[in-house]
This record gives structure tokens, sequence and C-alpha cells, in this order.
């Protein structure tokens, strides 16, 4: 799979990538795994707007993932590799054996006709899901549960894995994408593979109406701002923020400024800090 470019029409268009979506082989999605999903355009139940550069873009229906994969030692076949407009990586429909449909996270390298799998007794094959117990150390691993029976809540996005580094007693040891080492109980679930659609990476936005299609609006640099609407507001010309470190529109440190809680209760499962 690759990013595909385009000749050069348009100032936009010469920089503008998009995923080769060749590898899909359905557009329509499943109905039955459909569900509307409703727009709030950053606001909150007061209507007040929490969340800047929100707004807009295109209807987005949700998916139904099944995350928790709890269908244990029925064979699913996959019917399907689609598109999902509200995530990075790409989605299977799957069909067990009993007729029962649902979408999963589509793992690099799974096509249609393959053969998928839950519960303890599965294979270590790309697409099948077991507990971390049963798992050999060393394998590359996705979608894992942080909480037995919670289902799937790290490593998600497109071309992200984990790699379970070692197991001990009621833990295990698993380093995500970002560096950090995580202990997660044994009982946890987690998908065999990295997920899928890797190059999503390298695609280059190109315009700005493309992010208008995405729902995010336009932000403005506070340095552009006057004093009276952003602390990093006025001065002459081109100017430097003119503080120890810069801040939000209200005044809080931002861009690098550790946010995590130090007396957070699961900070004690964190082997080694994605900062190292």
């Amino acid at each position: 799979m690759a990013v595909k470019t385009f000749n050069p029409t348009s100032p936009a268009v010469r920089q503008m990538t998009v995923t080769d979506y060749s590898v899909l082989t359905k557009k329509a999605p499943e109905k039955s795994l459909l569900v509307s999903g409703k727009k709030h355009a950053g606001r909150n139940s007061y209507g007040r707007i929490t969340v800047r550069h929100q707004g807009g873009g295109n209807r987005k229906k949700i998916r139904i993932i099944d995350w928790k994969r709890t269908k244990d030692g029925i064979p699913a076949t996959v019917k399907a590799i689609e598109y999902d407009p509200n995530r990075t990586a790409f989605i299977a429909l799957i069909q067990y054996a009993d007729g029962v449909k649902a979408y999963i996270l589509a793992p690099g390298g799974l096509k249609v006709g393959d053969t998928v799998v839950s519960g303890a007794e599965a294979d270590i094959i790309k697409g099948n899901v077991l507990p971390i117990a049963n798992i050999p150390v060393g394998t590359v691993i996705s979608c894992i549960e942080l909480k037995p029976g919670k289902g799937a809540q790290m490593v998600r996005t497109a071309g992200s894995g984990a790699q379970l580094m070692a197991k001990e007693g009621k833990y295990a040891q698993v380093r995500l994408p970002s560096g950090e080492v995580r202990m997660v109980s044994v009982n946890c679930r987690a998908m065999i593979g990295e997920i899928g659609n890797a190059e999503h990476e390298n695609v280059n936005i190109g315009k700005a109406g493309r992010k208008r299609h995405m729902g995010v609006r336009p932000s403005v640099r506070g340095v552009v701002m006057n004093p009276n609407d952003h602390p990093h507001g006025g001065g002459e010309g081109k100017s430097p923020i003119g503080l120890p470190g810069p801040v939000t529109p209200w005044g809080v440190p931002t861009l690098g400024k550790k946010t995590r809680n130090k007396k957070k209760q699961s900070n004690k499962y964190i082997v080694k800090s994605r900062k190292g």
C-alpha cells in the first residue's frame, strides 16, 4: 500500500496526497452495524464551546466495532475490508460460523477470505485475539485491553503495534508505540499483529478545505493576536511570546507542560515512561 500523488493542477493539489484505497473491497457499509452520530461542535451540555476549532465537516455514521471479541472458539471469515471515517485504521467485516456479523480493526496483511478466531486456544495468527497469558513473549500485538473484559483501549491507530516484552506472575510488560513500558494483566486480551494502513502517517493534507471536511475549524496563533485576546499577543511586527514559557489564552502553561497527575492511581503500572 502507498499514498497517491496528483499532477500539480493547482498549488494545493501539488502538495496533496491521499491514501491508496485500492485495498478496500466494499464501499457501502453494513447497515445492521451502523448508528447515527450526533455533532456537538465542541459544545458542552450548556451549549458553551469547551473545545475550540471544532464544527462543520461531512456527515459520518458510526460503525459499531467489536472491541471485546468474546465469541470464543467460533471461526469468523473476513467478508470485506472497508473505510471508516471515524478512525485512521481500516476495518474488516467478519461473519462468524453462526451467521453473526461484526466489525473489527483490520491488521496489516488481512485479506478477504481469511479466518480469524478469538479465545485462549487460538493460533498466533494476525487478526486472532487471545489472553496475553497465551501469547508468546516478543509478539507484536494491538487492540490491548486495560481491564479484563472491558474491550480494547490501547494501540488502535493506523500502523501502530506494541510488543510483549515479558510475563511474570499476574502481569505482563508491554512496550507501547510511544516507548512507554506498561504492566498489563495477563488476563487482558490483545490482537495479534499491528494495525493496518501504516502509510497513513505519510499523507499530506495539502489544503485547508480537507481539514474543514474533517470538522476542524481554523486556528489562529496567539502571537498574531492583540494583548487583550491572548497573552502572546501585542508588539510591533513579529515578536517572541515574551514569557518564560508558552501559555493558553487563559494563562495556563502549555506546549510541553506535563499535565498527568503525579498521584494518579495507574502510575504504579508504568515501568518506563515514554520520555525515558
